[in-house]
């Protein structure tokens, strides 16, 4: 379904530049061509109200963000952003396949996405998984703006079919609300048993500031204090403990204050100047992150 809606929209978008190209051609060539740029400064513009928000945060204990690292990961935001939403999501969601190769026992990996994403999202980490030899299973969670604990079932069975092709409990990586899905799924009886680690990316542990700006429970529920954080955390408190390993950063332009995607007792890696969606790409929590695997 978001799929659909994200290859509506690129068409949409991409048949307003073409009417833009046609019409001003007469007029001003040039301004007809700058015309095809209107997409993008559209998603840039978008995006500089979110780091403009994330400045105005105060009170947080990672260092607060410069304004060249706020201008370095509006750009490296707006580059991952457009491959991520235009691309890989809308037109390549199956271009990576799952990856369970007969009769290995490696530990495999689980690809969990965040808001308004697919598992087309997952498609540079499987690559380099496959080149790894790291069995994988990427899911796309539905619906788009249903509750967190709607995904769990999508999870669960991800879970089941690697640890059927290896023998092994998988890691679970997790970008944005994907970490809270996991959270979610631990709460399934026999889960904990069933997974080696869990790492997030840019996870609102804690909620974030810009959920009330979202629509839809899921967005609900991830607001600062909200009711389902509390009861997840209650929940947490009487279940045995899974290691998490958190990775986050003081540019991340959708969840902050900052340090709510740590958790306490995680393995807390703070990579500073990276912001929300470009932060899951960055060599180094790729890399760790995959090696974690490897090593687990």
């Amino acid at each position: 379904m978001l799929a659909r809606l994200q290859r509506l929209l690129c068409l949409l978008l991409a048949s307003l530049a073409l009417a833009w190209l046609v019409g001003f051609w007469s007029v001003s060539p040039l301004l007809a061509l700058a015309g095809l740029a209107w997409p993008a400064l559209g998603y840039g513009a978008l995006l500089a109200g979110e780091f403009a928000l994330l400045a105005r945060q105060h009170g947080d204990p990672a260092p607060r963000p410069t304004p060249a690292q706020l201008l370095t990961a509006w750009w490296a935001e707006l580059r991952s952003g457009m491959q991520v939403f235009f691309w890989r999501q809308p037109f390549r969601e199956h271009a990576e396949p799952d990856h369970l190769p007969p009769g290995t026992r490696r530990r495999g990996v689980v690809f969990v996405h965040g808001l308004f994403c697919n598992r087309g999202f997952w498609a540079p980490w499987m690559r380099r998984a496959r080149a790894l030899g790291l069995p994988h299973v990427a899911v796309s969670l539905e619906p788009v703006t249903g509750s967190i604990d709607a995904y769990v079932p999508a999870i669960d069975a991800a879970v089941a079919r690697l640890m059927a092709a290896t023998g092994q409990p998988p890691v679970l990586v997790c970008h944005s609300m994907g970490g809270l899905a996991a959270r979610a799924w631990l709460r399934t009886p026999g889960a904990t048993d069933c997974v080696a680690h869990v790492v997030t990316i840019a996870s609102p542990h804690s909620g974030t500031w810009m959920a009330q700006l979202g629509h839809g429970e899921n967005a609900r529920q991830m607001e600062r204090n909200s009711r389902w954080l509390a009861r997840l955390a209650r929940d947490e408190a009487q279940a045995q403990a899974v290691p998490f390993t958190c990775w986050y950063s003081n540019c991340d332009n959708v969840v902050f204050p900052v340090s709510t995607a740590a958790r306490a007792g995680a393995d807390n890696r703070f990579v500073p100047g990276h912001p929300h969606v470009a932060l899951a790409f960055q060599e180094l929590v790729l890399h760790d992150s995959l090696q974690l695997v490897r090593a687990a």
